[in-house]
């Protein structure tokens, strides 16, 4: 007589997450890779570059700080600019709060370091378009989209720092970096408050591009910050 497994609900949650998250390693391989060449011809050692990439876990905000970095920006400014950058990530905990708020202490720590843009956005849709999920389900959902991805950002990035020099330039992995966001983010404008936020960001960015050290970003993701604010309470007055 022979016995089967059967899948509890939550494993049934993290294989999905797990199948879900999986196709995001085809943007993680390149982009892990240029970091790790990047974080080289700037002059971080083996060490550092991986320290930086473990420990930080954002992709964006490692670009941004590594460039004020090679700009010879000071720490504080550095570090002004990956805060900036990574501000995002307060709103994704704050919106996942109502979802994953009663998991044990050790399990929102997990979701805490997992939680980049490829995670939340998955992890969120599944959450809105499947109400009837309990916590301990949406908590594995959450770190199975993150398995597929978080080795490959880590072995990657080795890679990258390994090579260095060696991989052409002419494969110009940088491509994939508005590539990436663009895919996750154009699906999220869908509200006049979006389009505003984007069309303020664009037009700032634009007209500051010639500012040093990357100001001009930070000014531009300042301002469309407050214009999508300012549509999103006009548009509520308006409907009530």
């Amino acid at each position: 007589m022979t016995t089967s497994t059967v899948k509890t609900p939550a494993k049934s949650a993290y294989w999905a997450g797990v199948r879900d998250g999986a196709p995001f390693i085809l943007m993680a391989v390149p982009f892990a890779t240029l970091f790790g060449v990047i974080a080289t011809d700037a002059g971080l050692t083996l060490a550092q570059a991986m320290g930086f990439t473990v420990l930080v876990i954002a992709g964006a905000a490692q670009f941004a700080a590594l460039q004020l970095m090679v700009e010879n920006a000071s720490i504080a400014f550095v570090l002004l600019a990956a805060l900036a950058v990574n501000l995002r990530m307060a709103m994704y905990s704050a919106s996942l709060v109502p979802y994953l708020g009663a998991a044990p202490l050790w399990q929102r720590a997990c979701i805490a370091y997992l939680n980049f843009d490829q995670t939340y956005i998955t992890s969120i849709a599944r959450y809105e378009a499947r109400p009837e999920m309990t916590v301990p389900q949406r908590v594995q959902y959450f770190l199975g989209v993150a398995t597929p991805i978080t080795p490959f950002w880590f072995g990657m990035t080795f890679v990258g720092i390994v090579a260095g020099q060696a991989i052409p330039d002419a494969w110009a992995l940088d491509f994939i970096l508005p590539i990436m966001f663009l895919a996750m983010v154009a699906p999220m404008i869908k509200s006049l408050a979006h389009v505003t936020a984007a069309a303020v960001s664009v037009s700032v960015g634009l007209l500051l591009v010639g500012m040093p050290a990357g100001t001009g970003l930070l000014i531009a993701a300042g301002a469309a910050m407050l214009a999508g604010a300012l549509v999103e309470i006009w548009t509520e007055r308006r409907g009530a």
